[in-house]
């Protein structure tokens, strides 16, 4: 059995993915499918692989979600999370393919960039607007290609979004 792994991010027309350590935009229907890659369609929760100012920047724990926490900082420590210290370390955290045949890589850009990689899909939101930030993708390269997309239009001032799913060329 060979582990997904999963990145799941949303990106504004400019590659902007955060400002503040915050997503620039609010779209309850984004939030919803985030639930829902996290959590499985089959109700099993995927673990989520995340940078410290990730977790930092939620509102607290994602109930029945297990989060694993990426720092280079070996004195911090957060009730609920897991840590590790490298990339290696977190997968294994996570466990095997065989209990863990999904982990989910949540964010920031310096943990995609490190797991892109080691990347089986990508599950984006493509936001139709561009928006100020500080913080973004990094390139998907031409291995990637669309293997899904579902559009959603404009509404009042929820931007248009897609959630698009990439498979990569093997």
């Amino acid at each position: 059995m060979t582990r997904q792994i999963v990145l799941i991010a949303a990106m504004a027309a400019n590659r902007v993915i955060g400002v503040d350590g915050r997503l620039p935009w609010h779209i309850p229907a984004d939030l919803r499918h985030f639930k829902a890659l996290t959590m499985g369609e089959d109700g099993v929760s995927r673990p989520m692989l995340m940078g410290r100012k990730t977790f930092e920047s939620l509102p607290g724990l994602l109930p029945g979600r297990r989060h694993i926490v990426l720092t280079r900082d070996t004195g911090w420590s957060a009730p609920g999370a897991e840590v590790a210290h490298d990339l290696d370390a977190a997968l294994a955290l996570a466990g095997d393919a065989e209990t863990t045949p999904e982990i989910t890589i949540v964010g920031g850009a310096e943990i995609y960039a490190l797991a892109l990689p080691r990347a089986t899909r990508i599950e984006l939101t493509e936001v139709h607007a561009e928006f100020p930030g500080d913080t973004t993708l990094p390139a998907i390269g031409p291995e990637w290609h669309e293997i899904a997309r579902e559009e959603h239009e404009p509404q009042g001032a929820t931007p248009g979004f897609a959630f698009v799913t990439l498979a990569r060329d093997l």
